[in-house]
């Protein structure tokens, strides 16, 4: 089962165990009763913001949003399975993002494994004033523009750039994968 259709299932049944209307989730996670039916009706993936905001409203950390089954580990705060890693297709052309880090953590320090295809690119319009990414290329190369500046990077190159204007990310030559930290300050 694909990751928005899980999430889209676990929270119609979360909210349906906890007695809540979509107005009454609404109230308690600042998300629009229309958003949340459409998420539940699967016609509407959320970001990772709003994710937090759900997981927040509806006290479950984003596993049990999942699937419930988050199993309980002396010393480990979350554990999340490979096949459990929430990807984000459609943010880009011919990549995919995985995302990493906690949704406790949206907004602050953000981490993704991105993966392109030969040719994919992932294009941003400017995150807010003071935003760094930085990016560590894993395979293949990327050219990353930021501003009016292009760098050329290859396997295990890492740059940091400003994040709060227009950038790109673009494989050259073959596939490529990195890791991209978003960092907000």
């Amino acid at each position: 089962m694909d990751l928005g259709k899980r999430i889209s299932e676990r929270l119609k049944e979360i909210r349906r165990q906890r007695n809540l209307s979509l107005d009454g989730v609404a109230k308690l996670s600042g998300v629009s009763r229309s958003m949340l039916s459409q998420i539940e009706r699967g016609s509407s993936s959320p970001t990772v913001s709003t994710l937090w905001n759900l997981t927040r409203a509806l006290d479950v950390d984003f596993a049990g949003l999942l699937d419930g089954n988050l199993p309980q580990r002396d010393g480990f705060r979350e554990i999340v399975r490979a096949d459990r890693i929430p990807t984000i297709e459609s943010k880009g052309e011919g990549c995919r993002l995985k995302i990493l880090s906690p949704p406790d953590y949206a907004g602050e320090c953000e981490l993704y494994e991105v993966i392109f295809e030969a040719g994919g690119a992932l294009r941003s319009d400017p995150h807010r004033e003071g935003c760094e990414e930085h990016l560590t290329v894993l395979t293949g190369a990327i050219t990353v523009t930021a501003g009016s500046r292009t760098l050329d990077l290859e396997c295990g190159d890492t740059a940091c750039y400003r994040a709060d204007r227009a950038h790109a990310l673009e494989a050259r030559g073959g596939p490529a994968g990195a890791i991209l930290m978003v960092r907000n300050s």
